[in-house]
């Protein structure tokens, strides 16, 4: 076979640059979260204004930030078509722009910072299934999205709301990146405050415009376990520590904070193994307060003083406790003392 030294000297080139390019991936030092860590809460927007008095309870358990969520209405995962509160006569109270502001404008006199995050509402499925089946209606969802986004994000830089999520768990739709970097071009002309995206928990290492906000927002539903048994403390850590490797490849990579813009756990045995299932199909596990607040726990020791970890939004909190069950809020729960200890201990670093 004949020696060709020209194709060994590139060959030899080409090997050391893609050596050279992931040793200096590995190498890159973690970035670290700014200021004050999030200590957040995800809100239930109420059917009729507030009577005073819902938020102050939020303040005694160490609550720091409030995520309230206006939504957005599609027919379909494949219409292009988008309504919100501008096309309807009726929405609740918490979830209108007058219920936005009224409920930020209170959280703020009790030294609560605000995140607004408008959600697309898909009837009989989930925003993750969003997908057109053509470019042309493509363009015309993006179209019809950045109308949606820069009406609520206009509200935020009015309101001074200091955090706006641009989207949240559109996995579909996400490895659209030119339109997603239109839309936060846009958004960025009309809102001045910090961004970020809320991707599901199997999409976020796809996204590839986390460059342009400044957090890398995960909806957090990491199963934890993989069988149904009763977890203990010990294995729902390690099922975070099998994680936690890409999450800090990902912040490596882009060199931005990560905010977990939701996590949630059902008050039911099955709770660390999927976390993500609505409580209405979770009626074949038993009623757990001591796995949900297993998992709470967990989350606390694993990650919460990671120096990437800019915080977290648990899912949920209502104005008044609903009393349905099961369900993902931790409120008069064990959960709450859990989520309650870790948010006023002083020794995780605040900034």
């Amino acid at each position: 076979m004949q020696f060709n030294l020209k194709n060994w000297y590139l060959t030899l080139s080409l090997l050391l640059g893609i050596f050279l390019c992931l040793s200096c991936e590995s190498n890159k030092k973690l970035a670290s979260y700014e200021g004050v860590k999030h200590k957040g809460v995800c809100w239930v927007g109420s059917r009729n204004p507030l009577q005073g008095g819902e938020l102050r309870t939020l303040q005694n358990l160490g609550v720091s930030h409030l995520s309230q969520t206006p939504f957005g209405w599609q027919k379909s995962v494949t219409a292009p078509e988008l309504s919100w509160e501008k096309d309807r006569k009726k929405s609740w109270w918490g979830e209108s722009s007058n219920g936005l502001i009224s409920t930020s404008d209170t959280a703020s006199s009790l030294g609560l910072t605000n995140i607004l995050k408008p959600h697309i509402w898909v009837r009989g499925s989930w925003p993750g299934e969003i997908a057109m089946t053509n470019e042309k209606d493509w363009d015309l969802w993006f179209e019809n999205y950045k109308d949606f986004i820069l009406y609520y994000a206009r509200i935020a830089e009015r309101q001074g709301i200091p955090i706006l999520c641009i989207g949240t768990e559109l996995e579909k739709a996400s490895h659209k990146e030119k339109e997603w970097r239109d839309i936060i071009s846009a958004i960025r002309e009309v809102y001045h405050g910090k961004l970020t995206y809320a991707a599901n928990f199997t999409e976020y290492q796809k996204v590839n415009f986390w460059d342009a906000l400044d957090y890398i927002g995960i909806q957090a539903y990491f199963p934890l376990v993989k069988d149904d048994k009763v977890p203990d403390l010990a294995q729902l850590i390690a099922g975070w520590e099998k994680v936690i490797p890409e999450i800090e490849k990902t912040n490596r990579t882009y060199q931005k904070p990560v905010l977990f813009t939701e996590i949630g756990y059902c008050n039911t045995e099955d709770a660390a193994q999927s976390p993500w299932v609505w409580p209405n199909e979770r009626h074949a596990s038993n009623l757990s307060e001591e796995v949900q607040a297993l998992c709470y726990e967990a989350f606390f020791e694993a990650v919460w003083e990671k120096p990437w970890m800019q915080g977290v939004y648990f899912w949920k909190w209502y104005p008044e406790p609903s009393g349905r069950e099961p369900d993902f809020t931790p409120q008069n729960k064990m959960a709450e003392k859990i989520m309650k200890r870790y948010f006023l201990d002083p020794k995780p670093t605040d900034g």
